[in-house]
């Protein structure tokens, strides 16, 4: 008897991994190939301004860090949750500076270097990536018509034209000089700063 309860429970457990598998790209599905490529490099890349933003909190103390680095985990899991609501597997390892995208690995490695030289070279690391990731999710929101998708992604966008200008800010304040854009045109970042 025990045997058969044991026999019956795995392959009900067989069942319900088999149809986990075969529904996830069905679920995927609901996405282009684009859309779900995007939204997983995104994830990373949200994943990248996160770590960078803890080893300069490590380094310098800088309170603009910690507060930035818990923003970018709030952008993590709002991406996390359109991951799993199209059944797309999360590229982000739970280690810090670890990418499965070898482009993000070697910047998180230039970016935490660039932001061990100074503060103002860790701020402006900061901003560098709050500009990448606007550019991005600009590209993202232009290349979906999902609803949902367009939701988050502008969002992210709104938060981080928040941190760009929390890193301008603080960039002006130590060098005495306007901060010039380093992606994004020049306008562009007037734009998000209020000139």
């Amino acid at each position: 008897m025990r045997k058969k309860i044991c026999r019956q429970m795995a392959v009900a457990g067989l069942l319900a991994a088999a149809l986990f598998v075969s529904v996830a790209p069905v679920l995927a599905a609901g996405l282009t190939p684009e859309e779900q490529e995007q939204l997983v490099f995104i994830r990373e890349e949200e994943k990248l301004a996160r770590d960078v933003y803890i080893a300069m909190y490590e380094t310098w103390g800088s309170l603009v860090f910690s507060d930035i680095k818990a923003s970018e985990q709030k952008h993590m899991d709002a991406v996390l949750r359109l991951l799993v609501k199209y059944g797309i597997p999360d590229p982000a390892s739970a280690q810090i500076g670890v990418f499965n995208d070898p482009n993000l690995k070697e910047l998180y490695r230039k970016l935490v270097a660039q932001g061990l030289t100074s503060l103002l070279g860790a701020m402006m690391a900061g901003a560098w990536i709050e500009e990448t990731d606007i550019r991005d999710l600009r590209a993202a929101i232009d290349g979906t018509t999902k609803t949902d998708l367009r939701r988050v992604y502008g969002n992210l966008e709104e938060g981080s034209g928040n941190h760009l200008r929390a890193f301008a800010s603080h960039i002006e304040a130590l060098t005495g000089a306007r901060y010039v854009a380093q992606v994004l045109s020049q306008e562009e970042v007037d734009e998000i700063l209020g000139r």
